[in-house]
């Protein structure tokens, strides 16, 4: 476990092997997190009061945050942003969900409407010339993605749909084949934040679910872990051999009673799960 608070919203870790920092955010307060393995410290930066619901790596350097009015480049060190491109301008209630980079250096964003999730989300491919593309309509909470650039295969979810989808994917231009369904939770568990490890299997974080499912490529559950938290949402391999599995959860909607029965409710979990995993892709842009 780390020091930092406990999180409203944890979501999408991202480990730069550059700088050795794992990186954060918590979506409803909202702030941006990174913790230094080397000194044991957790950090909070300023971003201003736009909330981020996903980050990203880049290629030229810091970060990408997917805020609620758009991607904007983010420099650690002085905390300048600076605004590149809005893939869905306009619409009133919809926020950024989960986002990642493809091999490829574009950004894959999902939108949702944060009053009633109802499917009128979208998943949005943001291209290296800052043009966005609808990859994915009618979606509640798009989630899950990841890139097996072994297998040439891409994952997202709907949260809201308990289902797992896998696509062909072309590294070379990015782009994506038709959706098809690759694994399926059983409620209440909801398929969240995933990632992919150096074998190719997919690890997703089940929200409401209370653990961790490590997917082998045919889609069968290779592994299952139990967590101390019920509403895990993401997870990413880290550390120095990328051989540490870290893993943000929400401290919500929990009750005051919930919360005092799961101390690590919003706390972000690591631990050696006895595999390894890959480093993040980089925007580049």
């Amino acid at each position: 476990m780390l020091g930092a608070e406990a999180n409203r919203l944890g979501e999408c870790p991202i480990w730069c092997e550059r700088t050795a920092r794992l990186w954060w955010v918590d979506v409803l307060t909202p702030t941006l997190w990174s913790y230094d393995p080397v000194t044991g410290e957790c950090r909070r930066h300023p971003v201003s009061a736009r909330r981020i619901g996903s980050i990203a790596l880049r290629e030229t350097g810091g970060l990408l945050l997917a805020c609620d009015d758009g991607l904007f480049a983010y420099e650690p060190e002085t905390g300048m942003q600076e605004f590149l491109c809005d893939p869905e301008p306009g619409k009133a209630g919809h926020r950024k969900n989960d986002g990642r980079a493809d091999p490829a250096g574009n950004f894959w964003v999902g939108t949702l409407r944060e009053e009633d999730y109802a499917p009128v989300g979208a998943l949005y491919r943001v291209g290296t010339d800052r043009n966005a593309m609808v990859e994915a309509e009618n979606l509640a909470i798009p989630n899950g993605l990841a890139f097996d650039p072994v297998r040439k295969r891409m994952y997202f979810c709907d949260t809201r749909a308990y289902e797992i989808w896998a696509c062909d994917y072309d590294a070379e231009t990015g782009r994506r084949g038709p959706a098809r369904s690759f694994a399926r939770t059983i409620a209440p568990a909801r398929p969240d934040g995933s990632c992919i490890d150096a074998d190719g299997y997919l690890w997703n974080a089940e929200y409401a679910g209370g653990r961790l499912l490590r997917f082998a490529p045919s889609g069968e559950v290779s592994m299952a872990i139990d967590l101390p938290v019920t509403y895990p949402t993401c997870c990413c391999f880290g550390g120095r051999d990328f051989d540490e599995l870290y893993v943000t959860s929400a401290a919500e909607p929990l009750t005051d009673t919930d919360r005092a029965a799961q101390p690590l409710a919003g706390k972000v979990l690591v631990f050696k799960p006895g595999v390894s995993g890959r480093p993040e892709c980089r925007v580049r842009f």
